[in-house]
């Protein structure tokens, strides 16, 4: 099954901006089968919209997504907010949000893929961050969300052995809009290099297509100047 691309049935969280639409663009290029969940709809695949922040509402979407397609061979959860500042400065609603779209709409859309996922020996993308192996300051949100990833991931790999194929994908900083809007201290410098999420959806795509009995556990991606790695 994983020889050939346009066999595969993929769900992507986040596949309207940044990492999720280059995976989804990386995928439909191989005539694969994907829906993206996101609250804007995708450029170049069918989506289902929805906020995964609601994880009831998240958990929903993926068995829509299941029924569309008669089953599902791989989820890709590339979903990811963020909004950085000081812990006392950062709103319950936007602190909360941020756990809840990267870590809980992530758990929900996994649990209810993993079933069909069970059944057909599928596979699973989590993207965590640097900063969820490296704690910095003004990122508490997102730090705790991105190593809860993490900790999620690898206890769900230990938990899956020889089921569900699970692979931790550690991406450095990207070139996309996840910056924009920021204020000029929590955003890239001039000299920073970012990596082309082209180059890290290349590597999803490359990850899913691993024959039968071979996984990929972990991976890190970054530039190789990252100032946040290791």
């Amino acid at each position: 099954m994983w020889a050939d691309p346009s066999s595969w049935r993929v769900l992507v969280t986040g596949g309207s901006s940044g990492l999720g639409a280059a995976t989804c663009a990386a995928l439909t290029g191989f005539d694969a089968s994907v829906i993206s969940l996101d609250r804007r709809p995708s450029s170049s695949t069918k989506t289902i919209e929805v906020d995964l922040a609601d994880t009831s509402a998240a958990e929903q979407a993926t068995m829509a997504a299941i029924d569309t397609f008669g089953g599902i061979d791989a989820v890709v959860c590339c979903a990811g907010v963020d909004d950085p500042g000081p812990f006392t400065a950062i709103g319950r609603e936007s602190w909360e949000r941020t756990l809840m779209v990267n870590l809980l709409g992530m758990a929900a859309v996994t649990r209810a893929a993993m079933p069909c996922l069970t059944e057909r020996r599928g596979r699973i993308i989590t993207v965590a961050s640097t900063l969820g192996h490296r704690a910095v300051g003004d990122a508490s949100a997102y730090c705790a969300s991105k190593f809860g990833v993490v900790g999620f991931t690898r206890a769900l790999a230990a938990e899956c052995r020889d089921n569900v194929g699970i692979t931790l994908l550690t991406p450095g900083g990207m070139s996309t809009a996840f910056f924009d809007g920021r204020s000029e201290q929590y955003r890239p410098g001039p000299d920073a290099r970012l990596a082309d999420p082209a180059e890290v959806a290349a590597a999803i795509v490359w990850i899913l297509g691993r024959p039968d009995g071979i996984e990929v556990k972990e991976m890190v991606i970054a530039a190789p100047s990252e100032p946040s790695w290791p």
